[in-house]
């Protein structure tokens, strides 16, 4: 396919198929094209973001089309400035670990990968890699996931378990207004094909719930912070070295961070620079239930009674947004989740 498609004969289509469904034509500048032909994916790599805009068109009825046209499983379309963007951030965490000085299995195969993915930077694909890359697991257990079933904490899972961490997940559970049943079963379901320690730590948040409930405070802070500590200290007390988080934002220079008494944070997909679709294609494997907007019933309901703190959510949103580990229209997704419920 690469051979076959030169950037103007895809131009070419790409305005073919605008003008077949009534958009208007337009002069898309195209950096780069890479083919998996094992995969049968195509990369179209643009120029600036209007042009992926006009590869993808409105609600991604263009890229559908060129996907049927070109009888492609999958069209990946990014700017090239987003993907300088992304191997920045990867220099800086392979900086970081190269720095943290660890002999730690997990960390010396973290390395590994980041150094992978930033000779592959267009096409790396988290499933080839582990296909191909099998790696010894640390006689001891190197690191506890904070594990909430969700899909950014089922990938840091997954992806620790991979590298040879060896770790032990551990869901604080504060009852199902925070935690629901839903996601019990994901994590269940998880554990068991992984075959990964698990221990769930009941936990008292009965003030941050009322508090909430009675317009005080956005719960989402209060709760992080204090899951932060119940899981920081669940480690200190097993003399486990690191923590994992699915944190997607503190990426670079922030991708592990000293904590107390000797431990370390290690945000697990923002060392990879990760976007919410290359977390999805490596959980999707395990049939794990999806959820669309956000899964913590006490937040919907503080949103119901007090509108005025959904400002604060989608702060959240924007966050990730900016950081490119949200898609523009994921983040849409989840803002309308918000106005999308019952009173």
């Amino acid at each position: 396919m690469k051979n076959l498609y030169t950037k103007e004969k895809l131009t070419e289509e790409i305005n073919q198929v605008r003008k077949q469904i009534g958009h208007e034509e337009l002069e898309i500048h195209i950096e780069d094209i890479y083919y998996n032909e094992k995969e049968n994916e195509l990369w179209i790599i643009t120029q600036d973001r209007p042009d992926k805009s006009a590869i993808i068109g409105k609600g991604g009825w263009v890229v559908g089309k060129l996907k049927e046209k070109l009888k492609i499983n999958s069209i990946h379309v990014e700017s090239y400035g987003d993907y300088l963007t992304k191997e920045y951030k990867l220099k800086l965490s392979k900086k970081t670990l190269d720095e943290f000085n660890s002999d730690l299995t997990g960390i010396q195969n973290l390395k590994k990968i980041l150094s992978s993915k930033l000779e592959n930077i267009y096409s790396f694909d988290y499933n080839s890699y582990f296909e191909s890359n099998v790696f010894k697991e640390s006689e001891k257990t190197e690191a506890v996931v904070a594990l909430s079933g969700g899909v950014d904490s089922s990938f840091s899972l997954i992806l620790a378990k991979y590298l040879g961490f060896n770790p032990t997940a551990v869901t604080i559970d504060p009852g199902t207004i925070i935690l629901p049943n839903q996601y019990k079963r994901n994590i269940k379901k998880l554990t068991d094909q992984l075959n990964a320690g698990h221990e769930y730590i009941k936990a008292d948040y009965s003030e941050i719930i009322r508090e909430s409930l009675n317009g005080r405070f956005h719960p989402c802070g209060r709760c992080s912070k204090h899951t932060e500590e119940l899981i920081n200290q669940y480690a200190i007390n097993n003399n486990i070295p690191i923590v994992i988080f699915g944190d997607m934002l503190s990426t670079g220079t922030q991708c592990i961070t000293p904590q107390e008494k000797g431990l370390y944070r290690l945000n697990l997909p923002a060392s990879l620079a990760v976007g919410k679709q290359e977390n999805k294609s490596l959980t999707q494997q395990f049939d794990l239930q999806s959820f669309s907007g956000f899964g913590c019933p006490l937040l919907y309901e503080v949103h119901r009674k007090y509108p005025y703190l959904k400002k604060y959510s989608i702060q959240r949103i924007l966050r990730e947004t900016r950081s490119s580990a949200l898609e523009v229209g994921e983040a849409l997704d989840l803002i309308w989740s918000f106005y999308n419920t019952k009173d």
